[in-house]
């Protein structure tokens, strides 16, 4: 089975069974517009076979890896490879040496933006998901690839067979680049809709990452609700996943208001991205969906 090639901060993997539980019994047309590391997705595409399938993502890098994955898996490969045994061959002071050495070129590549490097560019950017702090990305105010190197001993840089199946399953699939709304000329009735955003942060200090250039904050959410409100009226499927603000103050109901109209059920999840491994442990999330009022 395919399954991610990139580790995501709040990727779906260890939620999938869940997930599973609201899918519909058939889905032939399928929309993600904050796909990130893609568990759902995969999960989708190999047990339905959706026949239209549309991704989306802000993440310019992200969506150019799926691209060079899609077209140009054996390339990439070959690439990831070649890393994979330099790496292997230092030690761990080169290895460091090499990870900031590469975070630099990987960061040249990203302001030039030259179309002709992007096979490169998605080289360079599973190198860094593989090699950095936790499989973070992060970027700065200015748009660079910011996260600090981590000492795993032995990373699996390149994973050949995950990345052809990957290909295999991304061939009818439309990647766009850009803000989620502009999905919704895709979405019908008989759309099968996942939706996974930037989460609201817990507290203030949960609020340090950024995936792009972008906030999505309050304001942001509010208009994502509408975004949602909009295309249930279409008649679309919509399952969407968010953080629950009661874990941290049970006073909170943000989502709970927001979503009044929608199903609203609160599963556990693990905490995997805290530095202190003792404050990793399970939370609330929020899965959110009105599949229950169309089935």
């Amino acid at each position: 089975m395919a399954k991610p090639f990139v580790k995501w901060v709040g990727g779906k993997s260890q939620l999938l069974e869940e997930i599973r539980k609201k899918y519909p019994q058939k889905i032939e047309k399928y929309c993600e517009p904050f796909v990130g590391g893609g568990a759902v997705l995969f999960d989708i595409l190999q047990k339905f076979q959706p026949k239209e399938v549309l991704i989306n993502d802000i993440n310019n890098e992200l969506i150019n890896t799926y691209l060079q994955v899609k077209n140009h898996c054996e390339e990439l490969i070959n690439q990831l490879n070649e890393l994979q045994t330099q790496y292997k061959k230092l030690g761990q002071e080169d290895r460091k040496v090499l990870f900031y050495e590469k975070r630099t070129r990987y960061n040249t590549l990203k302001v030039n933006g030259d179309e002709l490097e992007n096979l490169e560019k998605a080289t360079l950017f599973i190198f860094l998901n593989k090699t950095c702090f936790n499989g973070l990305y992060r970027v700065n105010s200015k748009g660079l690839f910011n996260v600090p190197f981590n000492n795993a001993k032995n990373p699996l840089i390149c994973d050949a067979e995950n990345l052809r199946l990957c290909s295999q399953v991304l061939q009818n699939v439309i990647l766009k680049t850009g803000d989620y709304k502009e999905c919704e000329s895709f979405i019908d009735e008989k759309t099968f809709v996942y939706i996974d955003p930037p989460y609201r942060p817990l507290t203030q200090t949960s609020a340090f990452t950024s995936y792009s250039e972008n906030q999505f904050l309050d304001k942001e959410q509010i208009e994502l609700a509408q975004f949602i409100d909009n295309i249930a009226k279409k008649g679309s499927t919509i399952l969407a996943s968010n953080s629950d603000p009661k874990n941290s103050n049970e006073d909170d109901n943000f989502f709970d208001n927001l979503y009044s109209n929608f199903e609203i059920e609160r599963v556990s999840a693990s905490r995997m991205i805290n530095a202190n491994p003792e404050k990793r442990g399970a939370i609330n999330e929020l899965l959110i969906t009105n599949i229950a009022s169309i089935f």
